[in-house]
């Protein structure tokens, strides 16, 4: 059986990252989008980051580009956006896919844990989070209205 650490994924900057390198720690893994309405989100995610980092939170951002056509540019465009427009430090990954087909493997494994409303595994839209606690297992999925902030006092908890 897979567990979250098994996955390995790539960097906006081609390197291949091993999700081990986080073990012990709480995460926050979010698919991404630059022009979206939840764009925006991108200020708080950092927030948590800045705030939370220190504690064992990591976030780590996912672009897709499956809703809305919202995530067009290369790995070089997301990533010069995210730094000028939100400041984003924290581990941004290469445009994957969450839905269908092509779903990249660990979006595969965290629908499995933590699925949707009503039983539903589908990713419904951009800046949809899942919260995984420091052994690894999947707590939640949060849909993209809930804003980081929103979460804090849940991620607090896993701390």
């Amino acid at each position: 059986m897979s567990q979250i650490y098994d996955f390995n994924a790539q960097t906006l900057s081609g390197e291949d990252r091993a999700l081990a390198d986080f073990k012990g720690q709480v995460m926050l893994i979010v698919n991404t989008a630059s022009k979206c309405g939840f764009t925006p989100q991108y200020e708080g995610l950092e927030k948590l980051h800045d705030e939370l980092g220190e504690k064992g939170l990591s976030l780590l951002g996912f672009p897709c580009n499956q809703f809305g056509k919202q995530e067009p540019g290369d790995a070089e465009e997301i990533a010069n956006f995210c730094k000028l427009t939100y400041d984003v430090s924290f581990p941004m990954f290469a445009k994957i896919e969450v839905n269908g087909p092509n779903t990249a493997p660990l979006y595969e494994y965290l629908k499995s844990e933590a699925k949707g409303l009503m039983g539903s595994k589908s990713i419904k839209w951009n800046f949809t989070k899942f919260l995984v606690d420091r052994e690894g297992n999947v707590v939640k999925r949060f849909g993209p209205q809930d804003t980081p902030e929103q979460l804090r006092s849940e991620i607090e908890a896993l701390l």
